[in-house]
C-alpha cells in the first residue's frame, strides 16, 4: 500500500482562535471582553488566519518533496501528441501544369458554435504536395492466362475494346499508362462503354484498382464509381498511393494503374461476359496529403551560452511535440550553425558529443553536465557550447491535444490561399491527438517506472511500455504467441477512434497506423529480453450481427428501432462497450441471454419477440449460421457488423 502523507499540523482557523483566547485568560485575566467586536479579538482572528495559511503550506511540503524525488528519478510529464489525418485537395478543373502545395498549408474545420474557436481546428500539411497532370497514353489488356496486348491503337480508331477475356476470370486486368507517376494524386478515369448488363451488381462489382510502386501492385482506394463496374459510361475516382512509380510494361515506360477482376464473394454476381470500352481518358482532379494538428515554429532564439556545463534554456511557447520530426537545436560557431543531437539521457555521451536533452512539456533544453568521478576528477558528459555562442531552435512543432480528433468530413475549409484548389475534405477521422500528462498521473506512474526499470519482462511491462510509446492507443493487451513457439510475445494494439455516427464505428477505424505500430515496436525492441520474439499487431475482430424482431405501437416504431440499434452498437463495441463500458473484454463470448437483456433494457416495456445472432467476418462480409453463443478467441474483440432491427406495428390495447 502507499505510504500515507503526514499531516504535520492539523489545527484549523477556529481551533487557533479558541487556543489564543485560552492563553489570554491565563496571561491577561483583566481582559474579559472576548466578543468578535473587540479590537483585540480582531487581531487574534487576523493572526489565526495567517497561521492557518502557513500550516496549509507546511502540509504541502511532503508533496513538494515527492515531486522533487520524481525529478531526481528522471520522471518527466508526457507531452501532448498531435492528431493526424489524410486530407484531399480538389482542383477546380484539371490543370495543364503541376500545382504545388507547400508544406505547412493550413486547413481547418468549419467554424462552430459559441463554445468553439472562430477559426475551427487548424491543421497543417506535413510535406509538399505536387498535383501532377496526367492523361491516358497507353491502354493494355492483361488476361490471367498471360500475355499483354496494347489496344491503344484500336481505341484511337473508335473500336470497342474488350476489357477482359470473353469469359472474364479473376486475375484479368486492364492497364492504364500515364505519362509519369502521380503519387498522392487523385485521378479520374473516364470510360465510355457500349455494353451493359453483363451480370455484375453495379453497386458492388468484383473489381479492384491498383497502382505499381516499382515492386508490386498496391491497392488504391476508390471514390465514386458511376460506371457500374465498367458497364456504362461514367467516371471512377482513384486515390493513387504515395509509392506510385513509373516503370516499363508492355514495352512502354509509364506510370501504370490497373483495374483487376477479383473473386466474387458468396452471393455476389460475377461477369457473364467482358465489358467493352470505346473511349477512355485519365486526368488529375486533386491530391492527398497528411495533415497534423500542430504548428511548426522556426528560428527561435534560446539565449547566449555562458560556457559552463549544465545550462538550461526555456522556450516561450511550450510544449514541444515529439511524436514526429524532433526539434532541431543549433549553436553558432565560426564555421556557421552547428546542429546538436537530441538524446534521452547523457549516460552514453562522451566529452566531445554535441548532445542536448529536452523537457517537452516545459519546453526546456538542457546541455550536458559535469560530474565528479570517484577519483575526484571532473568528467564531462558531453560538449559545452562555448561562451558567447548563440543558441537557437531552428525548427520545432507545438500544439496537439484531443481537440484535433475530428470526425470524417469535418476538415472542409482551406485556410491558406492555393491557386486552383477549391475544396478540401478528410475521408477518415483524424486520430492520435492526446493531451499532455497531468501531474497526478505522473505520480501514479512513478512506482511502475521503478518496478519496471526500463525492461520488458512481464506482460504488464509490455503493456505499460507500449502505452508510453504511443499515448494515442486506447487499449493494449500482451499475450503469448502460440504460433511463434516458446519466448514469442504478441502485443495487441487497439487505437482510439471517433465514431462517425453515434457509437457506430467502421472497421477501418480499428486498425492502428504503421507509425503507431512502428513506435511501439521500436520501444519494445530496446527493452525486451534477448531471445524474445515480438509481434505488434491489431487484434482479430470477431464480427457479430444481431437480427431482432420487436413489437411496438406504430407511432413508436422509429424511436424503438433507433434505441435498439444504438444499444447493440454501444454494447458490442471494442472501445467503450462491454458490461462496464470500458471496452469489450478480450476473449469474452457473446451470449444470447446477454444480448436479449441489453435490448429489453433499451426499449423498456416494448416486447422483444425474437433474436438471432450470427458470427460474421467484417472484412469479407461472410456470415455464419444463427447461434446462441459466439465464441471469441483470447486475443480477439467483438465488432458490430450490420445489425438489423425490425419493429412490427401492433394495435394499441383498448382501455377498460
Amino acid at each position: 500500500m502507499a505510504l500515507p502523507s503526514p499531516n504535520l499540523d492539523d489545527r484549523r482557523f477556529q481551533q487557533l482562535v479558541d487556543e489564543a483566547k485560552r492563553y489570554v485568560q491565563q496571561r491577561a485575566p483583566e481582559w474579559t471582553d472576548h466578543n468578535v467586536s473587540d479590537p483585540g479579538v480582531t487581531l487574534i482572528e487576523t493572526f489565526a488566519y495567517l497561521v492557518d495559511q502557513l500550516l496549509y503550506r507546511l502540509n504541502r511540503v511532503p508533496d513538494k518533496n515527492y515531486l522533487a524525488f520524481l525529478d531526481l528519478l528522471g520522471i518527466r510529464l508526457f507531452p501532448p501528441s498531435a492528431a493526424v489525418a489524410e486530407v484531399d485537395f480538389w482542383l477546380s478543373a484539371p490543370q495543364p501544369d503541376t500545382v504545388t502545395l507547400p508544406a505547412g498549408t493550413e486547413v481547418t474545420t468549419a467554424a462552430g458554435g459559441p463554445d468553439e474557436p472562430d477559426e475551427g481546428v487548424v491543421f497543417a500539411t506535413v510535406d509538399r504536395l505536387r498535383i501532377v497532370p496526367s492523361e491516358l497514353t497507353r491502354l493494355v489488356t492483361a488476361p490471367r492466362s498471360g500475355g499483354q496486348t496494347d489496344v491503344t491503337g484500336a481505341l484511337a480508331e473508335g473500336r470497342d475494346v474488350p476489357c477482359f477475356q470473353a469469359a472474364p476470370e479473376p486475375g484479368d486486368a486492364l492497364l492504364f499508362g500515364l505519362p509519369t507517376a502521380v503519387p498522392r494524386c487523385v485521378v479520374a478515369v473516364r470510360l465510355d462503354s457500349r455494353v451493359q448488363g453483363v451480370g455484375v451488381d453495379p453497386r458492388q462489382p468484383p473489381l479492384v484498382w491498383e497502382a505499381w510502386d516499382g515492386g508490386r501492385w498496391r491497392r488504391c482506394e476508390t471514390g465514386s464509381d458511376s460506371t457500374g463496374g465498367l458497364n456504362r459510361p461514367g467516371e471512377v475516382i482513384v486515390y493513387v498511393p504515395a509509392g506510385h512509380t513509373a516503370s516499363v510494361v508492355a514495352g512502354t515506360r509509364a506510370g501504370w494503374l490497373r483495374c483487376r477482376v477479383t473473386e466474387a464473394e458468396p452471393g455476389q454476381p460475377f461477369y457473364s461476359e467482358s465489358p467493352t470500352v470505346r473511349e477512355a481518358a485519365v486526368f488529375t482532379v486533386g491530391g492527398t496529403m497528411t495533415v497534423e494538428h500542430a504548428e511548426t515554429v522556426t528560428d527561435v532564439p534560446l539565449g547566449v551560452s555562458e560556457g559552463v556545463a549544465g545550462q538550461s534554456f526555456r522556450l516561450g511557447r511550450p510544449p514541444v511535440l515529439l511524436d514526429g520530426e524532433p526539434p532541431v537545436v543549433e549553436v553558432s560557431s565560426p564555421e556557421g550553425w552547428q546542429r546538436w543531437e537530441l538524446v534521452e539521457h547523457f549516460g552514453r555521451s562522451g566529452p566531445e558529443d554535441r548532445h542536448v536533452r529536452v523537457d517537452a512539456t516545459l519546453g526546456e533544453f538542457t546541455f550536458p553536465p559535469v560530474l565528479r568521478e570517484p577519483d575526484g576528477t571532473l568528467g564531462s558528459r558531453g560538449a559545452v557550447p562555448p561562451k558567447g555562442a548563440h543558441i537557437r531552435v531552428a525548427r520545432y512543432r507545438t500544439g496537439g491535444g484531443p481537440a484535433g480528433n475530428v470526425a470524417r468530413g469535418a476538415v472542409s475549409v482551406l485556410r491558406s490561399s492555393v491557386p486552383y484548389v477549391t475544396r478540401v475534405a478528410n475521408r477518415e477521422a483524424a486520430r492520435g491527438g492526446v493531451a499532455g500528462e497531468t501531474l497526478d498521473n505522473a505520480r501514479l506512474r512513478a512506482p511502475e517506472a521503478l518496478r519496471m526499470q526500463e525492461r520488458a519482462v512481464t506482460a504488464e511491462d509490455y503493456e505499460i511500455i507500449a502505452r508510453q510509446a504511443a499515448p494515442s492507443v486506447l487499449r493494449v493487451r500482451c499475450l503469448p504467441d502460440a504460433g511463434g513457439g516458446a519466448g514469442a510475445v504478441r502485443v495487441l494494439v487497439v487505437p482510439d477512434a471517433v465514431a462517425d455516427e453515434g457509437d457506430r464505428l467502421r472497421f477501418e477505424q480499428l486498425i492502428p497506423s504503421e507509425q503507431v505500430l512502428g513506435a511501439i515496436t521500436g520501444a519494445l525492441d530496446e527493452r525486451r529480453l534477448i531471445g524474445t520474439r515480438l509481434v505488434v499487431e491489431p487484434p482479430f475482430y470477431q464480427g457479430v450481427t444481431v437480427v431482432a424482431r420487436l413489437s411496438a405501437p406504430a407511432a413508436e416504431a422509429d424511436r424503438v428501432r433507433e434505441a435498439a440499434l444504438a444499444a447493440l452498437f454501444r454494447h458490442l463495441d471494442p472501445l467503450r462497450g462491454g458490461p462496464d463500458g470500458t471496452g469489450w473484454p478480450f476473449g469474452r463470448p457473446v451470449q444470447y441471454g446477454e444480448v436479449f437483456g441489453v435490448l429489453q433494457r433499451a426499449v423498456g416495456d416494448v416486447l422483444v419477440e425474437e433474436i438471432r445472432m450470427f458470427a460474421a467476418d467484417p472484412v469479407t462480409g461472410r456470415r455464419g449460421a444463427p447461434v446462441d453463443r459466439i465464441e471469441v478467441a483470447a486475443g480477439a474483440l467483438v465488432f458490430s457488423y450490420q445489425h438489423q432491427v425490425v419493429v412490427a406495428a401492433r394495435a394499441e390495447e383498448e382501455r377498460g
